[in-house]
């Protein structure tokens, strides 16, 4: 069977109703008057007629005719004592009752009672039972249901996206010649992963060289200020080369003549505290 016989099989369901349900059961019973059939197969039509049946419908359906059914009840009972009554009175030998008979019938109607009652408590569990199990499957007819909606719109998905790739396929630009774009899926998500993991490693080593660039810096300024120092003692040393130089190139008069200057200036502050100038 393929999808969509599947699908029309699906669709071929019957409504969810309480006569629908009931059928069987209804079948199995059998009519006593016209009335009675007609009612039915109005109800039957009524319900038949309708698209779908929620659990809201069912328990407004299934509360109809639970007070339908207590109305005919007390009717019934009430026909039934009335024919009693009349066939009473109108007989040729009346009967006639005693005192021990009402209370032989009143012990027999009080174990009936209970009888009664424990018949009903045992029907309103198994009612609550069958509410129970009633949700749980209009819950997985609701679930069947929306389901069966999507499996409906999936082959026009799939077409649409079948005719999609293939716009795609054959619109797409000419292939590169790299290998890594022409990769399957499953290698390129290992190649991603792959590069991913490489990626962390480099943050990782960033995150450590930002932690050790504030002692590098330190160690960078402490350096240049030696750099510095060290530059102040080349300017220095070269001065005092080009003026070595320069010394040696006047054949060592500039030597004395710094001798004679200096002592010349002895001397004449010699004479200026002696003469107290």
């Amino acid at each position: 069977m393929d999808a969509q016989s599947a699908l029309q099989a699906l669709h071929a369901h019957r409504s969810l109703s309480i006569l629908t349900l009931a059928q069987p059961f209804l079948n199995e019973a059998p009519t006593t008057t016209a009335s009675a059939t007609n009612r039915d197969s109005n109800a039957s039509s009524t319900e038949a007629g309708r698209d779908g049946a929620t659990p809201t419908i069912l328990a407004a359906d299934l509360a109809h005719y639970q007070e339908l059914f207590s109305k005919l009840r007390f009717s019934y009972v009430e026909q039934v004592t009335k024919e009693r009554f009349l066939r009473a009175i109108t007989a040729e030998q009346p009967e006639f009752v005693d005192a021990s008979e009402n209370a032989e019938l009143a012990e027999k109607l009080t174990s009936d009672k209970a009888a009664l009652k424990e018949r009903k408590t045992e029907v309103r569990e198994l009612v609550k039972e069958l509410e129970a199990q009633g949700r749980q499957l209009a819950a997985r007819y609701e679930n069947i249901r929306l389901q069966t909606i999507q499996l409906e719109s999936l082959p026009t998905s799939i077409t649409n996206l079948e005719s999609t790739v293939q716009h795609l396929q054959q619109s797409q630009m000419p292939k590169s010649t790299n290998p890594l774009l022409a990769m399957p899926l499953q290698p390129t998500l290992d190649l991603l992963s792959q590069r991913n993991d490489q990626l962390s490693a480099i943050d990782r080593q960033i995150e450590a060289l930002r932690e050790v660039l504030p002692h590098k810096q330190i160690e960078v300024m402490a350096l240049q200020d030696e750099v510095s120092i060290l530059n102040a003692k080349k300017i220095k040393a070269v001065e005092a080369a080009k003026e070595a130089r320069r010394r040696r190139e006047n054949g060592g008069m500039g030597d004395e003549l710094e001798e004679r200057g200096r002592w010349l200036r002895g001397v004449d502050s010699s004479l200026r505290s002696m003469l107290e100038v």
